[in-house]
């Protein structure tokens, strides 16, 4: 697995005047940010339309999953949390529920979310002026495309521009895609997930680890970025030059953002392990070596529903999701991608079939393995463009139920 240098290199526009580069950039990524804009928002409106339709948001709790508006379900569940944390900051503690016997012993709290998108929230509402559901929307929406033109150059530098075209379209319609414009921290992790990626590919090893240490200041499973990391860098430690610096620095650095939340946690919590004991307590949440998911798989073909957190339609959908990207693994790791590419993507699957978790959610856990996409917009390169668009539209409309209204309300995103 050889690093790759993606295409455009990051110096293509730096000797034009500012008005060439602007006219090559636009030519560059234009159609990227309009062909994910346009089927996301397509998918999007599907979403919102389900929603006023059904008329389920008007009878729930606004913190979880409804309110006055068919917007307010964006902000529901996680959102309630991270709106939460942006408005008061956090107060971790392990609090026993009295009298427990189930399997939730403690009551849940703010510290079980990291920090990075939150604090994004509450710096953009004071530049703004927005509330706090509207900056996180705000956070989202930008998020998604910079990721959407991230998992452009890191596919387009693997197989070329098409492909890297049709990949950020299958960002816009990908299960799961409908967290992509909510007030959740997911698109801002996939946007820091494909620059990291995209950093190492192109070896700016600085850039890799800094963006991997953020990653790691926004969700948990940063861990498979940074070791991913880790693992690219270390070829580059063995040469014998003046720059093997800048990969130890990238190893160094990458971890830093995840160890020091969850340092912090364990030291506010008074229990170095704290964060998992709170995820596991008040959330059930806890790497199972795939018992959980065995139990899923043996239950759901034949109709029953009787495990823990069962969201019939989401985990059916949830099922077929693993079953797609169970199928997709062998086909990436044929392409012989970069190690990065392929750690990433081996160990994000892993560490979800191997956790205890609400099921219905894996097709939003497993957005971040992006390298999953190439194998697809591969086969739909060889495709007419018009039956590709025509299909990848249909997605779209399709990803209003299967990746939105599913996932909100026949769910728990």
């Amino acid at each position: 697995m050889s690093t790759v240098e993606v295409s455009p290199p990051a110096t293509e526009f730096a000797d034009a005047p500012t008005e060439g580069r602007l006219r090559r950039a636009v030519r560059a990524y234009g159609p990227v940010l309009a062909l994910y804009g346009t089927l996301k928002l397509v998918g999007f409106l599907v979403f919102m339309q389900l929603l006023d339709s059904a008329g389920d948001f008007r009878r729930k709790n606004p913190r979880f999953g409804g309110g006055a508006h068919t917007w307010d379900v964006l902000a529901s569940w996680d959102g309630w949390w991270y709106q939460q944390i942006a408005a008061h900051g956090y107060h971790p503690a392990l609090i026993p529920i009295p009298d427990a016997t189930g399997p939730l012993t403690l009551q849940g709290n703010s510290a079980a979310f990291f920090p990075l998108y939150p604090a994004l929230m509450r710096l953009v509402s004071e530049v703004t002026g927005l509330g706090l559901y509207g900056a996180g929307m705000l956070v989202s929406v930008v998020a998604s495309f910079v990721a959407a033109l991230g998992i452009h150059r890191v596919t387009a530098g693997l197989r070329g521009p098409s492909a890297g075209l049709i990949a950020a379209g299958l960002w816009a319609v990908w299960p799961g895609s409908g967290i992509e414009w909510a007030v959740y921290s997911d698109s801002l992790y996939v946007a820091l997930t494909a620059w990291t990626c995209h950093a190492v590919l192109t070896r700016h090893w600085l850039t890799a680890g800094f963006l991997a240490c953020a990653a790691g200041l926004n969700r948990p499973t940063a861990v498979t970025l940074i070791a991913a990391v880790t693992v690219a860098a270390l070829p580059a430690v063995r040469e014998r030059n003046a720059g093997r610096a800048r990969p130890l620095v990238a190893v160094a650095v990458a971890p830093l953002g995840l160890l020091g939340y969850l340092g912090w946690v364990g030291y506010r919590t008074g229990e170095p392990g704290g964060y998992f004991a709170l995820q596991s307590g008040a959330w059930q949440h806890e790497f199972d070596f795939g018992r959980y998911t065995a139990t899923v798989f043996t239950s759901v073909p034949v109709g029953h529903f009787d495990y823990p957190y069962a969201w019939p339609f989401a985990d059916v959908i949830g099922v077929g999701v693993v079953l797609l990207a169970l199928a997709l693994v062998p086909l990436l790791i044929r392409l012989r991608l970069p190690a990065v590419l392929v750690v990433h993507t081996v160990l994000t699957v892993l560490l979800v079939l191997g956790s205890q978790q609400i099921f219905g959610n894996v097709s939003r856990y497993l957005l971040p393995a992006l390298p999953l996409f190439v194998p697809v917009a591969l086969a739909l390169r060889r495709l007419p463009v018009a039956l590709r668009l025509g299909l990848l539209t249909l997605a779209a409309t399709a990803s209003g139920s299967y990746a939105g209204y599913v996932l909100f309300e026949l769910g728990v995103p």
